[in-house]
């Protein structure tokens, strides 16, 4: 274990933990659930994200084979059936509304056994949950070809239409019957929602009229594979021909082992419906280049050029060194579509090296780091302000666009508020100009709590402004609130004067702080004044508008305070 553990993390892997099924069972559920379960020992290999090669069994035990220089990288190949034997998926036009690509291919002469057919199933499982995007992008369908004859249409039709017998059930549904049969299924209720209200459903049939999957569902019961299946057909269909061009290659390198010809697979090829047809899988290799003093530079190391092109080969990207040791040359095999840039050799490189043998070094440059200046004083407010026997609250940045416009008796225009083009829910449309209705509904959702309630808070608000190269500002703000049985003016005045005596902001009109009278459309009549410091308006203060209580679902009256403190900086 100790080994495997140290084996991994050289590898860029974690072995999160080592347990049993009755192990997870007990946690979750208490030993009483456990007994019975199987005691086999299971390692659980965290895989980072970019690494669909590393999702089966069969892919880690080569990545780890050749990470160990005990076998050479598998060359993968792409066998052309004689003319006229191959087989052929047709896509029509009707799947342009609804998923409108397909690739396939197929595994000849496969020897399953059960733990390569479970293997092969869970693969599928989490390339679904994982590049597939919970099957909204690629949809994967893996079927017997014994059981049926090509060419294959992909076509989609009106759900009364289609009508067949899904995956393990035992008789034949239509394809609306499906989709409230599997509504209450724990597994599959999460994709119907991706083909549900479209016109039309996307199903494949073999020449005969049999149903072979209708993706993003279910597969039907006719073609399913099993431990005894020779010949597998493969099928990925989806809205994004990239990745289904990469998960149908993932597919097939992880598998194609165990062919008679291990690492061969059998192409197919997909006509569209503009008569354009198109070989798959794909299978590419491609070459890049990248210069060794590159790499040496980006990682810190200073190696030689055949050295560095050996570490590359231990992590699937055979490389060999061209032209008077100047160049590594890198062949990215179709496992590895996380290749973009050459950072990304450049990160392998560092991996098969040894994070933990990169020497340590004193960076050159010398820095010594500061706190910003706004959150300095951001932080000494925050404690004063707790001092005078205010509470802090945070809200969230996001509002719905009444809380900062309607409900404070404003008009959205005037309020400069950034949107939100595509908002979840209503409470999150726009960014908050203001903080006081946060803190408003602060309160109403704390209206058991004994009078008075003092909150404030210090944070950011955001205003569209075109001179900013991302079209908006963020001020930082302080806002607090007096809710009692009295409005309690003069409480939120003394708060002021006390920010002021701390900000070190003396009351007079040359270079102090001064408040005139004005009107505001969240205040109260004749109660709300103007804050001007060293000559520029800064915010406003006053007792809230009965109006603006009720909106906010408040009965008692309540005194408010906001200010820019980014001018005291």
């Amino acid at each position: 274990d100790e080994e495997f553990n140290e084996l991994c993390f050289e590898f860029g892997l974690e072995l999160d933990e080592i347990t049993s099924e009755k192990d997870i069972i007990s946690k979750e559920k208490g030993e009483e659930k456990a007994k019975g379960a199987s005691d086999t020992v299971l390692y659980k290999i965290d895989v980072p994200a970019n690494r669909y090669d590393l999702l089966c069994l069969e892919g880690l035990v080569r990545g780890l084979q050749v990470f160990k220089e005990r076998i050479n990288l598998p060359r993968y190949e792409k066998i052309m059936p004689a003319q006229g034997e191959g087989q052929r998926l047709i896509i029509t036009e009707e799947t342009v509304q609804v998923r409108p690509h397909a690739v396939a291919a197929v595994l000849r002469n496969i020897t399953f056994t059960k733990e390569r057919y479970d293997s092969f199933i869970d693969l599928q499982e989490k390339l679904h949950q994982n590049i597939c995007r919970r099957r909204a992008l690629v949809a994967i369908g893996t079927h017997d070809l014994d059981t049926i004859s090509g060419p294959f249409t992909y076509t989609a039709k009106a759900p009364s239409e289609i009508k067949f017998k899904p995956l393990n059930q035992s008789q034949e549904y239509t394809a609306s019957q499906i989709m409230d049969l599997y509504r209450t299924d724990s597994h599959l209720r999460h994709y119907l929602h991706l083909v549900e209200n479209k016109p039309l459903y996307p199903v494949i049939y073999d020449s005969n009229g049999v149903v072979l999957s209708m993706p993003p569902i279910i597969n039907g019961d006719h073609t399913k594979i099993s431990v005894n299946t020779r010949n597998v057909f493969i099928e990925c269909t989806g809205t994004d021909i990239t990745k289904a061009k990469i998960v149908l290659d993932i597919i097939v390198t992880m598998f194609s082992e165990y062919c008679e010809k291990p690492f061969s697979v059998e192409a197919a090829e997909v006509v569209y419906p503009n008569g354009k047809t198109y070989i798959c899988p794909e299978l590419a290799y491609r070459k890049e280049k990248v210069k060794p003093e590159l790499i040496n530079k980006k990682i810190g190391i200073s190696e030689t050029p055949s050295s560095l092109a050996k570490l590359l080969t231990r992590m699937c990207l055979k490389s060999h060194v061209t032209g008077n040791g100047n160049n590594i040359e890198i062949e990215i095999p179709p496992t590895r579509a996380d290749i973009i840039h050459a950072c990304d050799i450049v990160e392998d490189a560092a991996i098969a090296y040894g994070y933990n043998n990169i020497q340590m070094t004193i960076p050159k440059t010398y820095t010594i780091a500061n706190q910003l200046p706004l959150n300095k004083l951001t932080e000494l407010l925050r404690l004063d302000l707790a001092a005078a026997g205010f509470t802090e609250a945070l809200t969230f940045a996001l509002c719905s666009q009444e809380d900062i416009a309607d409900k404070l008796g404003m008009d959205i225009s005037a309020t400069k508020a950034v949107r939100i083009a595509n908002p979840k829910t209503a409470e999150f449309q726009v960014a908050r100009t203001t903080l006081l209705p946060g803190l408003l509904k602060t309160i109403a959702a704390n209206r058991k709590m004994p009078l008075p309630l003092k909150l404030f808070e210090i944070s950011d608000i955001v205003v569209k402004d075109p001179n900013t190269d991302v079209g908006a500002r963020n001020y930082r703000h302080f806002c607090a609130v007096y809710y009692n049985k009295s409005p309690g003016f003069e409480i939120i005045h003394g708060l002021l004067d006390r920010v002021m005596q701390l900000l070190e902001v003396p009351p007079n009109e040359e270079n102090g702080y001064t408040i005139k009278a004005t009107e505001g459309s969240a205040f109260f009549p004749g109660r709300c004044a103007e804050i001007f410091a060293r000559g520029q308006s800064i915010g406003k203060l006053g007792v809230l508008h009965p109006d603006v209580i009720t909106k906010f679902e408040l009965t008692m009256p309540c005194s408010a305070l906001e200010i820019n403190i980014e001018p005291f900086v």
